[in-house]
């Protein structure tokens, strides 16, 4: 399990080797099959990275080392920031979510099934 500081050191790697690419997260995930959504949860280490789609990974972002793939195929320490929520985006984020949550869901069900 990583702790505070060594996930922000992978992140910052894992950063690094994005901006390395001058690629956006949608165009990785354009380029890999994946919502740019996930793409920057792997590279935030807030999801995991499946064998699978490991591949196709490194080839949109050639800079990833082995040992950051190793890495983001463990999984992810969750964590939680309490600044967060305080920001604008995220602040009108959680209101559409309070106010169409149940649509939200039904689509993501619908697209991804139930994970729960």
């Amino acid at each position: 399990m990583e702790d505070g500081a060594a996930r922000a050191a992978a992140v910052q790697k894992l950063m690094a080797a994005k901006a390395k690419s001058g690629k956006s997260f949608s165009d990785i995930g354009a380029e890999t099959g994946l919502t740019n959504v996930y793409v920057a949860q792997l590279l935030r280490r807030q999801a995991q990275l499946k064998p699978d789609t490991a591949a196709s990974l490194r080839a949109a972002i050639p800079a990833l080392s082995e040992e950051l793939v190793d890495l983001m195929m463990q999984p992810p320490f969750r964590s939680y920031n309490p600044e967060m929520v305080h920001e604008p985006a995220i602040y009108r984020l959680n209101e559409a979510i309070m106010h169409f949550g149940e649509s939200i869901k039904a689509i993501i069900n619908e697209d991804f099934g139930d994970g729960m």
